[in-house]
């Protein structure tokens, strides 16, 4: 990384961190693969401290999903000190004078790792220890209180009867806005799911919105240690995150969700947390959305690529592998459908 970034990191911090004293960095290395915030992992030495790992995150000049850094922060607030694992949030900066865009700071959770969806058994020995947190802290998710987050002061909290059409309409504009041709399968999804609206919301939750393997790190033990990558959180029906982490992408072993458990294990280790029921007929439409989104978010991914706003290869991976996965998944399911509700 650039020298220029690294001293202005060592102002920054000798700004908001007075009682460390003198503060240099050790290390400076930015953490690729994500679509909506540069990643920077910073090993900094202080004079009244010692040495300690920080995360900065900061807006991109371009972003594959549009995101409010705000929202991102205040999901991590809302889980500290909680049975929810999440890096600590220490400092949100909107002064561009800075880092010459607005950026948060993390504590870095040191001695982990993140399963990959490209791995065929991510956890080894440790897949069911991980499925059972995993979809448990997904319960806990769900669970938290709403009205006393630091979300529900961001932004309002919908009806439990309207969180599916807030939710289908924004990721509608998203595909209007940024499709390259014609998304035919998208636009029947679009028709089936507004024609076959799921039931209202049993409770409205805190979402993730992106709660998936890769999104979470675990130690050598087998222990889930922080849930990352809160940029997607909203408030709306809880099922969005179960059906978004079951989604088959996310593990080449289409048995077990996220290589971890079996669906229906997955969904009855959640229902035991949340204190919810996975009722089967709003999870299948939630589960059509899930691919519709990951869909939007791909076209997304392709428009950006294409036009040279940003050449992340993740960007690339994107636009020619899920893409086509969520448009087959997609497909199918409405094959599966016909003959069904209309």
């Amino acid at each position: 990384m650039s020298g220029d970034l690294e001293a202005r990191i060592v102002r920054y911090l000798a700004h908001r961190m007075p009682e460390a004293g003198r503060v240099s960095v050790l290390a400076l290395s930015r953490i690729h693969g994500g679509a909506s915030r540069e990643t920077f992992r910073v090993r900094i030495d202080a004079e009244r401290g010692g040495i300690r790992g920080l995360i900065f995150r900061r807006d991109p000049v371009s972003t594959l999903i549009e995101t409010e850094r705000e929202i991102e922060f205040a999901a991590y607030r809302s889980f500290m000190d909680s049975a929810v694992p999440v890096p600590a949030a220490l400092f949100l900066e909107r002064d561009l004078d800075w880092l010459e865009r607005p950026f948060f700071v993390m504590e870095e959770v040191e001695g982990c790792t993140a399963g990959s969806i490209l791995a065929a058994d991510p956890y080894g020995a440790h897949r069911r220890k991980i499925g059972e947190q995993f979809f448990s802290i997904l319960g806990a998710i769900a669970k938290r209180d709403v009205a006393s987050s630091d979300l529900a002061r961001r932004m309002t909290v919908p009806d439990p009867g309207s969180a599916w059409r807030l939710e289908l309409d924004k990721w509608e504009k998203v595909i209007d806005e940024d499709e390259l041709e014609p998304q035919p399968i998208a636009r029947a999804a679009i028709r089936w799911m507004r024609a076959n609206p799921p039931p209202p919301a049993a409770r409205v939750s805190i979402v993730h919105g992106d709660y998936r393997t890769g999104n979470f790190l675990f130690d050598g033990t087998g222990t889930i240690r922080a849930i990352l990558d809160w940029e997607m959180a909203h408030l709306g029906d809880p099922l969005e995150d179960l059906a978004w982490a079951l989604d088959p992408l996310w593990s080449s072993d289409r048995a077990h969700p996220g290589g971890m458990l079996t669906r229906e294990e997955a969904i009855a280790v959640w229902e035991k947390a949340s204190g919810l029921k996975a009722d089967a007929k709003a999870l299948r439409w939630w589960s059509m959305f899930a691919s519709f989104k990951g869909l939007a978010i791909w076209i997304s991914s392709a428009k950006e690529f294409q036009a040279g706003t940003n050449t992340d290869p993740v960007m690339a991976f994107s636009g020619i592998y899920c893409l086509p996965f969520h448009n087959k998944r997609l497909a199918d399911m409405l094959v599966e459908l016909k003959g069904g509700a209309r």
